[in-house]
């Protein structure tokens, strides 16, 4: 479900030579907005670690879902970027995707999320001055591995992914979020689109909080062709909040 940086943090990390890591928790809203959403998981908990080096930076990130009875499903993703230019503006991308579920069948689970992929291509990444906004573009081939238990066959495609974040208030606010678009032979249309945009409010920013380096807020999950429903049908727009809270390291 969560996905793409702390983006703000991730961006100004990548810029400024520091690392960055946090962990989030989700309560996920969809089962109570949508009919065919009764069997989607409610809690989702996401770890994230950016690291930069010499040569550019690292980014990975794991999501585990949660049913009353525990863990039941986890995801993926490991970023690597080689810088291509003085400024780091100029970047090579490669990136692994993919996961696993326990019960595909009982929860109705997202299966191409877990059709394992992997990407290569480029990526521009911009800051402003006082690193307050940032943005990332990254245009990527993209190779995704045969799923024997859908029917899926392997195929190649192409992704286009857009990050942002800003942050405002002096500092007590940021909206950030990612857009990502795909080529899929499986759905209607050939496409898959999935946007995250996150509003959080940084409690560190407060009078007498300095050292609480905890964020609450939302995140929705917008969605087109990906999200499977309780039929098992994944051709349709989702448009999925969140009541979230997440930890700064």
């Amino acid at each position: 479900m969560k996905r793409f940086f702390s983006l703000a943090i991730v961006l100004i990390a990548a810029f400024g030579c520091a690392t960055a890591q946090n962990v989030q928790l989700h309560y996920d809203l969809g089962h109570s907005l949508y009919n065919d959403l009764n069997s989607r998981t409610s809690v989702t908990t996401t770890v994230e670690m950016f690291k930069p080096d010499t040569w550019g930076s690292t980014f990975m990130f794991t999501d585990i879902d949660y049913k009353g009875d525990g863990a039941m499903g986890a995801y993926w993703e490991i970023a690597r970027e080689f810088n291509l230019s003085k400024n780091k503006q100029w970047a090579a991308h490669v990136e692994y995707n993919g996961g696993l579920v326990t019960n595909e069948l009982e929860y109705g689970y997202d299966g191409n999320r877990y059709q394992h992929a992997v990407l290569l291509g480029g990526a521009w990444n911009w800051a402003s001055k006082d690193f307050s906004k940032t943005f990332s573009l990254q245009l990527m081939y993209k190779y995704q591995f045969k799923n024997a238990h859908k029917g899926y066959n392997p195929f190649s495609g192409f992704q286009l992914t857009e990050v942002w974040g800003t942050t405002f208030a002096k500092g007590l606010c940021t909206f950030s979020g990612f857009c990502d678009l795909w080529y899929d032979p499986n759905v209607n249309g050939k496409l898959v689109l999935i946007s995250e945009p996150q509003f959080w409010v940084n409690l560190n920013t407060l009078k007498g909080m300095k050292d609480v380096n905890l964020s609450l807020g939302t995140e929705v999950e917008i969605s087109n062709n990906f999200i499977y429903n309780d039929n098992f049908a994944h051709n349709r727009f989702y448009a999925i909040p969140t009541v979230a809270a997440k930890w700064t390291f």
